[in-house]
């Protein structure tokens, strides 16, 4: 597998990785003193845990096309998320912007 695929692929991972921290951090936010939470350094440590692998991703690819692929997942990542765990209800117009997010990343890949 090419280094820039697999580049790509671990940044999609990551997102992934960082929407459950944030699924952990949510969860915080609905305790009283969620400072204190468990679940709020299940999510810091999540979040930490991410730092060693974003210097394999940095070494292959452009910073513009690390932002573009972790926004895109963590938009379509989160808003899933939201949608089935919290029953968080989408208006048409987020579904507008989700799918132009996607095509934001389709053209990326494809020019780049």
């Amino acid at each position: 597998m090419e280094k820039t695929t697999l580049a790509i692929l671990v940044t999609i991972a990551f997102s992934a990785f960082g929407v459950l921290g944030d699924y952990f951090l949510k969860l915080a936010s609905g305790e009283p003193e969620w400072f204190r939470s468990k679940w709020f350094y299940v999510g810091f440590c999540i979040y930490a845990s991410t730092a060693f692998g974003w210097v394999f991703v940095m070494q292959h690819l452009k910073l513009a096309t690390i932002g573009v692929v972790y926004s895109v997942s963590m938009i379509v990542l989160l808003t899933t998320i939201g949608a089935v765990v919290f029953h968080e209800t989408l208006s048409a117009y987020e579904y507008l912007g989700i799918a132009m997010a996607i095509g934001s990343l389709i053209l990326l890949m494809r020019f780049a």
